[in-house]
């Protein structure tokens, strides 16, 4: 692995507008009603969390997409063409799950084509080991949480907002990697020093 990249985990997650259903507070005999239409339309959501191996200062960083539908190969590999264009070239380690369409033999080649990347799978069954599901987490359970839109474009908005709710608060990306348990290095990133 090399050891002066970028280490990124990507995930793909789903919405739909059939609202995320969550306790809330309401007052007493008054319980809160969800209206929607019963719409089976469907975004997928794909998020790059990484950090650099050896320059902590440069800051975590969030990479994220949003489209109608579901992710395949060809639009993973249009979502890597992004993420190549915000990583500047930068070499990079892609860490991500072991999804049919991340390890298809297009993806496969298409990757042997690329200098600025590496892949890495993670273990099966290990969801706890990237911290993009905590990413989908937070966000379900704000910007998604009880919305019942007319709309894709209303959840989208909401997925949005909460992407930049993360990326205004430089601790939240870092704690997201911390959570999962895995060793970053250097061990202690600038902004979760206890001397803070």
């Amino acid at each position: 692995m090399n050891t002066r990249a970028w280490i990124v985990f990507l995930d793909e997650s789903g919405v739909s507008l059939l609202p995320q259903i969550r306790r809330t507070y309401a007052p007493r005999g008054r319980t809160p009603l969800l209206r929607h239409r019963l719409n089976w339309k469907r975004a997928s959501m794909a998020g790059a969390l990484g950090y650099h191996s050896t320059d902590p200062e440069r800051g975590a960083r969030l990479c994220f997409h949003l489209k109608p539908g579901s992710y395949d190969t060809t639009a993973l590999i249009e979502v890597l063409e992004q993420m190549k264009a915000f990583y500047r070239g930068e070499q990079v380690v892609l860490v991500w799950d072991g999804l049919s369409a991340h390890w298809s033999r297009a993806m496969r080649a298409w990757v042997a084509e690329q200098d600025w990347l590496t892949l890495e799978r993670l273990p099966a069954y290990a969801p706890e080991l990237n911290p993009v599901e905590l990413l989908w987490s937070s966000l379900k359970k704000r910007e998604l949480a009880n919305l019942a839109g007319d709309h894709l474009a209303d959840v989208a908005d909401a997925t949005e907002q909460g992407i930049h709710r993360v990326n205004h608060n430089p601790r939240l990306p870092w704690s997201f990697l911390a959570h999962t348990g895995l060793t970053i290095h250097p061990p202690r990133p600038p902004n979760l020093r206890k001397d803070q």
